[in-house]
């Protein structure tokens, strides 16, 4: 019906694609809510124009958000126009550069709703962030480091600051599907909960991860502080798509990557951070900008003045950081319809895959791995319980699981950007992938390739990720390559190609 053009530029003409015109009539008819974002396929049309005209399908946002165009010619712009120095001085270009860092402070304290008491340190991306925090938490004999298994390897790798220290660490088990179980969550971090004050301990909650779909609780970090748990919460795979609110979660530290978030600048994340937190805080050690007065020779040092200059090291990004304040605007606008949009395309793209069969067998062409959202969302508002990734395993005739490395490649000669391996999240592969004993069986020095000779195959899934610039076109590309699979003739040619 016209109408329906009339709403969505971006609607297929029927002149061109009969099929695909008819198949977008069908998902409005069954998904009639997702005409209420249609300021996001203005979005697209607009911003993010050059996918369509690359014709690239982009579903790699849990790697990395589209940059928008709007925002780098803003910055851009700004740039050319603008004379900024080194924020260690007070010259009238370090004054500029100082000013646009203290917007973008204030504007991350504002887009996360942070309560007075908290501060912003920007790091390089959210790893550096969750190093900052683990390098200088005050581990001991006697304190506890507590973590869920489907965490990213940036998580993960606070337990080595741990164990140096003498603390224990432990693990939250995942499910099969990621995530945990709130209530075996509680109970770990109760059982080995801090005897005192004596003894910091540390919980660290992944908000989302990024290759199981799942969302944790966040009120799991309420329950770690009630119990003298500090908190930190790993929010890079969470931000881009979900409201969080520190004022109804006060956690003690969270960290993020902006160009998760909107794509542009890449090398900008942040610690968002209680200054009570930074005060237990010990730096192992202190560079440029983060000190007053340095002894030399001697042992004496004083910090600066500025809770968060002393975890700033060095010099900042500081030509990037203008973007940071445009970005965070720029998705304030868009936010809101998000969650109702993805959850949309997240039921019209599993259903659509986990209904094809090979055309010789009738067997499954995918096994989704990963955790899908227990309920449809309905109206703009609403909040998934779950995020806008697919991990999946691509199965042949016979059911035996076609190698990654395949299937990335025929997607790269269809110019569709996904991407395949463990994301960087070893426990949540292996939870998704049942190949949790195995774990138990690596020994020192065990490489990726030998792991992959014990349990017999590549490791690893295909990851979908939709995010901000993602739309219906997007899902049936992947939908209509998913179908190339089951037809045993063009799989052949694709694999011969291979």
């Amino acid at each position: 019906p016209p109408s329906l053009y009339a709403y969505n530029p971006l609607a297929p003409p029927r002149s061109q694609q009969d099929n695909t015109a008819r198949a977008y009539e069908a998902f409005l008819k069954a998904f009639p809510e997702y005409q209420n974002t249609w300021i996001i396929d203005t979005l697209r049309r607009t911003d993010f124009s050059r996918l369509d005209r690359a014709g690239e399908t982009y579903v790699d946002y849990m790697g990395g958000a589209q940059h928008p165009e709007s925002l780098v010619r803003v910055h851009g712009d700004f740039l050319t126009h603008s004379v900024m120095g080194n924020t260690h001085s007070v010259s009238n270009s370090s004054r500029l550069s100082s000013k646009c860092a203290g917007e973008a402070r204030e504007a991350v304290l504002s887009f996360f709703r942070a309560p007075p008491g908290y501060t912003v340190i920007f790091t390089a991306n959210a790893t550096g962030a969750l190093k900052l925090a683990g390098e200088a938490f005050p581990f001991k004999e006697g304190s506890t480091f507590v973590l869920g298994a489907d965490s990213h390897n940036s998580v993960h790798g606070i337990r080595e600051f741990a164990a140096r220290r003498g603390a224990q660490v432990h693990y939250i088990p995942s499910t099969n599907t990621g995530g945990f179980v709130p209530s075996a969550a509680k109970d770990l971090l109760q059982t080995n909960r801090p005897p005192s004050s004596l003894s910091p301990s540390l919980f660290a909650l992944t908000g989302q991860s990024n290759i199981t779909n799942a969302k944790n609780s966040l009120s799991v970090l309420q329950y770690a502080s009630s119990l003298g748990y500090y908190t930190v919460l790993d929010a890079a795979a969470l931000a881009p798509t979900s409201v969080i609110s520190l004022t109804e979660t006060p956690v003690d530290a969270m960290a993020i990557s902006f160009y998760k978030m909107f794509g542009y600048p890449t090398g900008v994340g942040a610690l968002i951070v209680k200054e009570s937190f930074l005060e237990v805080l010990e730096r192992p050690w202190f560079a440029g900008g983060t000190v007053d007065i340095v002894q030399v020779p001697g042992t004496l040092i004083t910090r600066a003045p500025k809770l968060y200059e002393r975890f700033e090291d060095g010099t900042i990004n500081y030509l990037t950081l203008s973007a940071v304040t445009d970005g965070l605007r720029f998705l304030s606008a868009y936010l809101p319809f998000l969650p109702l949009r993805l959850s949309c395309l997240m039921h019209f793209l599993t259903s659509s895959l986990a209904r094809l069969s090979h055309d010789t067998t009738g067997t499954p062409v995918v096994k989704i791995l990963s955790r899908l959202p227990s309920r449809r969302l309905r109206s703009i508002g609403e909040q998934s319980d779950a995020g806008s990734t697919v991990s999946l395993i691509f199965l042949s005739p016979t059911g035996e699981m076609l190698p990654n490395s395949f299937i990335e490649h025929v997607a790269t000669t269809q110019n569709i950007s996904l991407r395949t391996g463990c994301m960087c999240n070893p426990g949540g592969a292996a939870s998704l992938l049942g190949i949790q004993d195995f774990m138990g069986r690596l020994c020192s020095g065990v490489t990726l390739k030998d792991f992959e000779t014990i349990v017999g195959r590549e490791l690893g899934v295909v990851r979908i990720s939709l995010g901000l610039g993602s739309d219906w076109g997007d899902v049936w590309r992947v939908i209509k390559f998913a179908e190339g699979m089951a037809e045993e003739r063009k799989r052949m040619e694709w694999w011969d190609a291979w």
